[in-house]
């Protein structure tokens, strides 16, 4: 299994972690007792949810031990599980589970929403936020690169590894079992030191799947030259020499 770059992904911490806060401040439970956070990464998004409900009794997964390891070394006394989310079955129920940034890792989402709704007790919440930047020149850009005759037999894999859905097939997918289902997305304006920033900030994570398809540095690096180039063009700098970065993120919040 590839290795996930824990201190990279923390590089725009607060930035991968304003969606975990905006997600958590929506969810309508008062005094969740048990709490998972699937995907956790390394943290933050498990440190947030303390924050709000600091009486819960809150676990954090992730399939990554690179992850874990550094979630265990900045919170050593929480309870961390290095497992696969997507056959995770606890002994009994939490009253929320939460996944920032982690679906679209995963495939079969229908099966995947209804598979963490059984995990759910009766009057909890399962609360989810999954990028949703295909349409972007963040992700268009990439996928145009990855056609490029030098590696394009390469791709195929990488082209299909990030999975996602629109807002309407949640919703089809979670009302049958649900009593009520919150749907929302936000486009969220980064500002970053410059085009640099954006191959920086998709190289943990997104652009991981295409850089991993190479066989060599040098290939990595001709591609993310290739990306630097386009992204120059489709994020200009402003007056003060920086750029806007905008992310969109769909989020959705389902009540048994």
């Amino acid at each position: 299994m590839p290795q996930w770059d824990a201190d990279l992904y923390l590089k725009f911490g607060d930035e991968r972690t304003q969606p975990v806060r905006d997600l958590i401040h929506r969810i309508q439970l008062t005094n969740p007792r048990r709490i998972m956070d699937l995907g956790c990464g390394p943290g933050n998004s498990t440190a947030e949810l303390r924050r709000r409900w600091p009486l819960s009794a809150i676990a954090g997964l992730d399939n990554s031990p690179e992850m874990i390891a550094k979630a265990r070394e900045s919170f050593p006394g929480a309870q961390w599980e290095v497992a696969d989310a997507a056959s995770w079955k606890p002994p009994e129920p939490f009253d929320l589970v939460f996944s920032n940034a982690m679906l679209h890792w995963l495939p079969d989402h229908g099966r995947l929403c209804r598979h963490f709704m059984e995990q759910v007790t009766e009057g909890g919440a399962l609360a989810v936020q999954v990028p949703a930047h295909y349409d972007s020149p963040l992700h268009r850009e990439i996928l145009d690169v990855s056609h490029d005759p030098m590696w394009d037999a390469q791709m195929a894999a990488a082209r299909q590894r990030l999975t996602h859905q629109p807002p309407a097939f949640y919703y089809g997918t979670l009302q049958p079992v649900a009593r009520h289902v919150d749907l929302w997305e936000t486009t969220y304006y980064h500002v970053l030191a410059g085009p640099e920033a954006v191959v920086e900030w998709f190289r943990g994570t997104g652009l991981r799947p295409f850089l991993e398809a190479l066989p060599g540095k040098e290939e990595r690096a001709r591609f993310e030259s290739l990306l630097l180039e386009r992204y120059r063009v489709v994020y200009p700098r402003q007056n003060d020499g920086k750029i806007l970065f905008p992310f969109r993120r769909l989020f959705f919040i389902a009540y048994r």
